[in-house]
């Protein structure tokens, strides 16, 4: 599936939850997987691709798949306060890929699906030795997602497919050319709702 792909179910899953979680199915072996379910990084299409209990272990190990395929983890981790304007990204709801290569993008949501900038790997580092979790975040796979819109204070080590899942919710927000009043407390909620997990 693509990125745009998953996109698209995690859209049917916030509206429609069992709808959605009766028709999807694994991406490698065509099981039913569940509402929430393993992803996996295909690194040579840069996608993502559901995955279903077993087929999510085959994966598990950092060499298995021959590096083709990644497991998206679960980890999230909540952050203090972060300077991300110093990565020259001008947007306050935003979430920073870095990518095996070096380089870091970031990404953004729109009506229209995530938009993507690259960021200087310079600003990156220097932001990295201010908090030393972000030299932790796997390549490809986890990301840093941030919200400073309206004030708030939002830094989160997260697995991309949150990422993906917080675009969905603006997607499905979304109303006129502004976007309406019902995107924000829908962000907030998704915020709130964001737990920690080792």
């Amino acid at each position: 599936m693509t990125t745009d792909g998953a996109l698209a179910r995690l859209i049917r899953s916030a509206a429609d939850r069992p709808a959605a979680a009766e028709a999807e199915v694994c991406d490698l072996c065509a099981a039913p997987v569940a509402g929430e379910h393993a992803h996996l990084y295909d690194t040579g299409r840069q996608e993502l691709c559901c995955v279903c209990g077993p087929c999510s272990v085959l994966f598990a190990g950092s060499g298995a798949g021959d590096g083709h395929y990644r497991l998206v983890p679960r980890r999230r981790v909540r952050l203090p306060h972060l300077d991300t304007a110093v990565l020259g990204v001008p947007v306050g709801l935003v979430f920073f890929v870095p990518r095996a290569d070096g380089t870091v993008t970031a990404e953004g949501p729109s009506p229209a699906g995530a938009m993507r900038w690259e960021v200087d790997a310079d600003p990156w580092k220097q932001l990295a030795e201010t908090c030393p979790q972000l030299a932790g975040v796997e390549p490809e796979v986890e990301a840093l997602l941030v919200n400073t819109v309206h004030g708030l204070d939002h830094h989160w080590i997260v697995p991309v497919d949150d990422c993906y899942r917080m675009v969905a919710v603006v997607r499905r927000e979304w109303r006129g050319l502004s976007g309406g009043g019902r995107i924000w407390p829908a962000v907030e909620r998704f915020f709130e709702d964001l737990t920690e997990r080792p």
